[in-house]
């Protein structure tokens, strides 16, 4: 019994696709990103990178579909894009003093219990559990709460609107996810409690 997401009838091993290529420009900008935060501290020129890559997220996947182009590189390379900005904005962030350790601490200590998770379903030989539209949406809001948080600090004039839209969004995705942690552990519950059944 394998827990691996089928792919979709159109995906493909195809790997030079347009979704494919949007997905790489992505993955090119977080080092651009950090070394405008950390390098040169050219925190708005960083706002826009981080602007960009984090709204263009669901840009590749819905041309992807539209163009029936959907491969399964751009099935990885997508999360792995969006973890990645998370990433790093979470390490510039915490190097910049942006937000607090708590936040990054609360974030992290999530990616660690799901990658525990993962690790468990995987050495029982199934794959990850399927995305939750509850996890896609904290990783939109956080992508969305990153900008302008910094956004805050580099433009002083406006942090009486983008403070508390920047932390709002970010307390709230932080919410979204840590349930969708929640959710995944549910599920992999439920398919080693079925599986067991089953083998007995």
């Amino acid at each position: 019994m394998s827990q691996q997401p089928a792919p979709s009838i159109e995906s493909s091993n195809r790997i030079w696709t347009l979704p494919n290529a949007i997905s790489f420009v992505r993955l090119l900008g977080v080092p651009l990103f950090l070394w405008l935060l950390l390098g040169v501290e050219q925190d708005v020129a960083a706002v826009i990178v981080l602007a960009i890559g984090g709204s263009t997220d669901w840009v590749d996947g819905y041309i992807a579909r539209r163009m029936n182009s959907v491969s399964r590189l751009g099935e990885l390379l997508d999360p792995f894009a969006d973890r990645l900005y998370i990433l790093a904005t979470l390490i510039g962030f915490t190097v910049r003093e942006v937000v607090p350790l708590w936040l990054t601490g609360a974030l992290l200590a999530r990616e660690a219990v799901l990658g525990v998770v993962l690790l468990v379903l995987r050495r029982r030989g199934y794959g990850p559990p399927p995305v939750h539209y509850v996890g896609k949406t904290g990783t939109f809001l956080l992508l969305a709460s990153f900008p302008i948080i910094l956004l805050s600090q580099a433009v002083p004039g406006v942090s009486w609107w983008a403070v508390p839209v920047g932390w709002g969004l970010s307390w709230w995705a932080l919410g979204l996810y840590w349930c969708a942690c929640l959710l995944y552990i549910v599920q992999a519950y439920r398919v080693i409690r079925a599986d067991r059944e089953e083998s007995s």
